[in-house]
């Protein structure tokens, strides 16, 4: 380590004891002996074209700790930035050019804080946000694309591996997580918010899983969270790639709060403030700056019924014909809108989606992330179909949205090419390996 490595560590050390002195003996004191309370977890097309574009460029992380609020510097390239608070730790994604996209650099920096932390008994709870007018939009799809163009399969494993650790990591977290969800969420950025404590959606919020429009399958735990949702809605976000927005995202069970966006800094400061590791306190933070707000009546919400007759069927073919009865009976143009979704995506995309779904209602997150890990993997190599370099290539690259998928139609889509889709790429291919610990509720 240099001079002014030394020197920032030392400023460091020195700020931090500043800080533990503002504070009372006895409010320390009640820190180190408070129960530690482990917790069970609990659209457009043009709009997803602009959040999946958004997600190309890539950077290095340089994540400097800071116990003031972390200013951007558009000279350096420090993807993730953490603040130290009086009893927590807040964490910034901080690529707001990308949407706040990961890539595998975030994530082992963010396994890495996540680890250091939760050893800390002196941090009661983690906070994590995203700058920009997103929170995160994924997975740096971009980036896998040129890792699979150059043939670094290696580095697509890694990618996954990487990400998909630190999600569960997130899902068994041995403290309150808070995600402050103020702008786009979608695939990873939901794999790294869901499965935490609490999630609170804003005015701003725009949560969706697009995956098949680009020939790939919602993964980073999708199929988990997906699959619990109220009815058959999980099914429906899976296969069109449809949005919704923050007070959907209450109504069904995606988020735990909502707040106007207005509020957010408020209610950010009222967390900094926190000494404690109780997850009740911390909620009460957040449901002093929540508001209250209804589905609009044009929501899929307000559409159970039909959804839930529709996507309820055994297989794609049945849903789409179901949908196509559905449109001839009503005059809105909701059944239609959501059959040109249905028609755009990839076939075999449709397919797996809907069976990853059906499975991950009757899986734990841990048993979904390694299931989504060997799909993953085989979508990334190819040896089924092409469809994501494809589907990259139409949407993002060469931009001509006109992909030719392969197989080109459902009933070209075999039962074969499925199955396969969920196994491993070679008999003696590791599965992803997560750690045995799970969270629990102590008294």
């Amino acid at each position: 380590m240099d001079y002014f490595g030394c020197l920032f560590l030392f400023l460091l050390y020195y700020c931090l004891n500043q800080i533990h002195q503002h504070y009372t003996n006895a409010e320390m004191q009640s820190l180190s002996t408070t129960t530690r309370r482990r917790f069970l977890h609990r659209s457009s097309l043009n709009l997803i074209n602009q959040i999946i574009r958004r997600s190309s460029s890539t950077l290095t992380i340089n994540t400097p700790l800071s116990d003031h609020p972390p200013i951007s510097d558009p000279d350096s390239n420090s993807a993730v930035l953490a603040e130290h608070n009086a009893c927590s730790r807040t964490v910034l994604l901080n690529r707001p050019s990308s949407l706040n996209a990961l890539n595998t650099s975030m994530g082992k920096r963010l396994q890495k804080l996540y680890k250091n932390w939760e050893e800390n008994p002196d941090i009661g709870f983690v906070v994590m946000k995203g700058r920009g007018r997103a929170f995160c939009a994924g997975g740096d799809i971009v980036y896998v694309h040129d890792m699979i163009r150059k043939g670094n399969i290696e580095g697509c494993k890694e990618f996954f591996w990487t990400l998909y650790k630190f999600m569960y990591f997130v899902g068994t977290y041995l403290k309150p997580h808070v995600a402050i969800l103020n702008g786009i969420t979608m695939g990873g950025g939901a794999g790294v918010s869901i499965p935490g404590t609490f999630r609170v959606a804003t005015d701003k919020t725009t949560f969706a899983t697009p995956e098949t429009l680009i020939g790939f399958h919602p993964d980073a735990g999708a199929s988990f969270h997906l699959s619990h949702l109220p009815g058959y809605l999980g099914e429906y976000l899976a296969l069109t790639g449809d949005m919704v927005n923050g007070v959907e995202m209450v109504a069904c069970g995606l988020a735990t709060h909502y707040s106007l966006s207005a509020n957010v800094p408020a209610m950010e400061d009222c967390l900094k403030k926190l000494i404690t590791d109780d997850p009740s306190v911390v909620e009460s933070c957040l449901q002093k700056y929540s508001d209250l707000d209804y589905p609009s009546n044009a929501s899929v919400i307000r559409r159970t019924e039909t959804l839930n007759k529709c996507f309820s069927l055994d297989t794609v073919e049945e849903i789409i014909d179901a949908l196509e009865s559905e449109a001839g009976k009503t005059n809105d143009g909701w059944c239609d809108s959501i059959l040109k979704k249905l028609k755009y995506a990839s076939p075999l995309s449709l397919k797996v989606a809907l069976r990853s779904i059906r499975e991950g209602r009757f899986q734990t997150l841990d048993q979904c992330l390694i299931r989504e890990y060997r799909m993953s993997l085989q979508g990334v190599v190819g040896q089924i179909s092409s469809d994501l370099h494809e589907g990259v290539r139409a949407r993002l690259v060469d931009k001509d949205f006109a992909p030719k998928w392969d197989p080109p139609s459902l009933e070209h889509v075999t039962q074969d090419m499925v199955d396969q889709y969920f196994s491993p790429l070679i008999p003696l291919e590791p599965d992803l390996d997560l750690p045995t610990k799970q969270r629990e509720a102590f008294t």
